[in-house]
């Protein structure tokens, strides 16, 4: 018989479980922003494929062998979404009128975007280098509508990295 073993398995991070806060560099608050979705995090590394000939005669063939090798390329980060019912704060429509005031360089920011579960504990954090609002956008308003208004906003960064 096998010893059990008595560390806790990882908690799986379930959409009805779980909520993202924003956190970005020089803020005075401990999260900026509260959001329930968040799509478009990915980070890409494309192939590039390197032919060569080599010296090595393969077969009955005159010529040399023929040899792929494929490295990893540039790193491409896409651009995240994040949506939150909208409320009365003003701090993501603040910061992407900003960028487009011309104040773009200032605007860059480090951002952390973190995973907390119910219990309002950090369970996971992303750090967004260069980030900088690109889109914001409210759903459509109907006032005979019963559904949540949706605050949408897009953020562009350089780079993200895992940071707990």
């Amino acid at each position: 018989m096998q010893a059990q073993s008595t560390t806790k398995p990882p908690e799986i991070l379930t959409a009805c479980r779980f909520y993202l806060g924003l956190t970005l560099d020089g803020s005075s608050k401990d999260i900026d922003c509260h959001f329930l979705e968040c799509r478009g995090f990915q980070q890409t590394q494309a192939p590039i494929e390197i032919c060569e000939v080599t010296a090595n005669k393969w077969g009955q063939a005159k010529t040399g062998q023929t040899v792929r090798t494929k490295l990893p390329g540039n790193v491409k980060c896409g651009n995240l979404t994040l949506r939150r019912g909208m409320t009365s704060s003003k701090e993501l429509w603040d910061w992407f009128a900003a960028v487009q005031e011309g104040n773009w360089k200032k605007q860059r920011r480090l951002a952390a975007l973190s995973i907390y579960n119910q219990a309002a504990e950090e369970v996971a954090r992303f750090e967004l280098a260069g980030a900088w609002p690109s889109s914001y956008k409210i759903t459509d308003v109907n006032a005979r509508s019963t559904e949540i208004e949706i605050e949408e906003l897009e953020i562009a960064f350089e780079e993200f990295k895992r940071v707990k």
